[in-house]
């Protein structure tokens, strides 16, 4: 539940629109719901303007479509990442309106959404990274951000990347995607104001020891406005991106 909502609530109850009864069936859920098999943490919006997320990844895809759904009740969007074909088509028959990104291994429902806050950019080095990359983009999105994607930019033909240097310089945060020596990041983040969140990726050959070779990079990078998450962890760097653009006095 989001912080808007609880004060409809008070508001309606202060106007008589609304009885105390009715009023705490609706926070009765809050601040967790017990399934069982997972406790929903509906409290997160009002603590951090966030909702809870879902890791698909490990789920059976009726745990899944369960939890989505109890989100989706609560009026927030759902954001449910490293998300199957198959737990897709469990949340769908119980949510028909939710949507499914394949490429980002993402599913996502957005209701109640506040207007746009910050601008985004996500940049991928090569096509391999657009599945991180677009778990990046993908998660901006369904929190609210304006999200501007620029791929395949990476540094063996940097005049690919200097040509979209007036998209980069109007965000308010950057994610940059790479893998293989990871250099893209140090690049980006030399051309721009705006923090650069650095996100390795899995790709590369052998010794790219699948994404160590490219965190390493980026966590060496000299451009003193970059921050690496974790190897493929488009979604950290998506939310950060997100918190950072629409600033503190807005999180809420």
């Amino acid at each position: 539940m989001r912080r808007e909502a609880v004060l409809e609530l008070l508001r309606q109850l202060e106007a008589n629109k609304t009885t105390p009864e009715k009023v705490a069936d609706r926070l009765a859920s809050l601040p967790f719901e017990d399934l069982g098999f997972a406790k929903l943490d509906h409290h997160r919006s009002l603590r951090s303007g966030m909702p809870e997320v879902v890791f698909a990844a490990g789920k059976t895809p009726q745990q899944v479509a369960s939890i989505f759904a109890k989100l989706t009740a609560s009026g927030i969007s759902v954001l449910a990442t490293r998300a199957t074909q198959e737990h897709f088509s469990a949340v769908r028959d119980i949510v028909p309106t939710a949507q499914h990104s394949e490429l980002a291994h993402c599913i996502t429902l957005a209701q109640n959404a506040p207007p746009t806050q910050g601008h985004v950019a996500v940049v991928c080095a090569g096509t391999s990274d657009l599945p991180i990359a677009e778990e990046a983009a993908v998660t901006a999105e369904i929190f609210g951000a304006e999200v501007t994607r620029i791929n395949d930019v990476g540094v063996a033909g940097l005049h690919r990347l200097l040509a979209q240097l007036d998209k980069l310089r109007t965000a308010d945060a950057i994610v940059c995607c790479a893998g293989m020596e990871g250099a893209l990041p140090s690049v980006v983040g030399g051309l721009v104001e705006a923090p650069v969140i650095a996100v390795p990726t899995s790709v590369g050959y052998g010794a790219a020891f699948e994404g160590v070779a490219a965190l390493l990079g980026m966590l060496n990078a000299c451009s003193p406005n970059i921050t690496v998450v974790n190897i493929d962890n488009g979604f950290g760097a998506g939310y950060v991106a997100t918190l950072i653009a629409r600033g503190p006095r807005n999180s809420r």
